[in-house]
Parts: structure tokens; C-alpha cells; sequence
């Protein structure tokens, strides 16, 4: 079994009941198995301004699936809970981002791991650092310095 660690976000409908719903789909679901989550937190959206907050959280599973097997089970989550691709970093029903797939580092026409914003991230180093603050990153680096570094931040623990 592959350990995997997978960013959450969503910022249209009702943010909270869309990630607690997809929680509660995945815990029966074959595909990943001992999952744990972190704290939802809202964030400012990284990218246009105009577009409501969003809700990001971190999880932590276990698969038998290949990364891009699990890219494209992760896509077909977004699509069910009503995601449309439109404009870059805009709103978004379910946002799901492949972070880590075991000390793989993989760079691919569709999916680099780590995922290349990882590191700058506060909403997800954050969440990350919560429910694995041993972790390192393939190249070494601590989940916790990570956190350390991001002392100041606009994120609010909101479960």
C-alpha cells in the first residue's frame, strides 16, 4: 500500500458539508483506506480575489492505486461533487490536489509529485504539518520547519 497525502478545498455551495460529505464517501470507498483528516481551515482564494473564501484541509490515506491512477480517481471525485474546470485558481465546487505519493518525486505531462506548490502553501503546510509533523519531503525537508517558517499566516482553524 501506497501512502498518499491529498489537499482538500472547495469555496462555492456550502464548503464545510462538501468535504465532510466527501470524507464520508471515501471511508467506504475501496480505492483509499485509512484515511485521517485534518482541521478544515478557511483561507483567502490564491487567485482572483473575487470568489468567495475557501475551506482547505489535508488527508492521509493508503492505496493500492499508481499516481496516475489516483489523479484521474481524483478527478472523477471532483466531477461527482460538481466540479467544472473554468478559469484557473477560480471557484471551485471540490478542488483535489495529489500532494504526496509515498518518497516519490515524479514529473509528468499531467501530475508532479510533490506537488509544486506544496511548500509555500500555508493552507496546506498547515494542515499537512497537523496530521503528520514527522513527515519530510522527498528532498528531505521537515513538514514542521515548514510550518515553522510560515509563522504568520491568514488562515482560521474553523472545525
Amino acid at each position: 500500500m501506497s501512502q498518499v497525502y491529498i489537499a482538500l478545498g472547495a469555496n462555492l455551495g456550502d464548503p464545510v458539508t462538501t468535504l465532510q460529505r466527501l470524507l464520508e464517501h471515501l471511508s467506504v470507498q475501496p480505492e483509499l483506506s485509512a484515511i485521517r483528516c485534518s482541521s478544515f481551515y478557511r483561507s483567502k482564494p490564491m487567485g482572483p480575489q473575487d470568489q468567495p473564501d475557501y475551506v482547505n484541509a489535508v488527508f492521509y490515506a493508503e492505496t493500492d492505486l499508481a499516481p496516475l491512477a489516483l489523479l484521474d480517481y481524483l478527478q472523477q471525485l471532483e466531477s461527482q461533487f460538481g466540479r467544472v474546470r473554468g478559469r484557473r485558481w477560480g471557484a471551485r465546487t471540490l478542488d483535489l490536489d495529489l500532494l504526496l505519493y509515498n518518497d516519490v518525486t515524479l514529473q509528468h505531462e499531467r501530475l508532479q509529485v510533490p506537488h509544486p506548490g506544496l511548500a509555500e502553501r500555508d493552507f496546506v503546510v498547515l494542515p499537512l504539518a497537523e496530521i503528520a509533523p514527522e513527515l519530510r519531503l522527498p528532498d528531505g525537508r521537515p513538514v514542521s520547519e515548514l510550518r515553522a517558517s510560515m509563522a504568520s499566516h491568514d488562515l482560521i482553524k474553523i472545525t
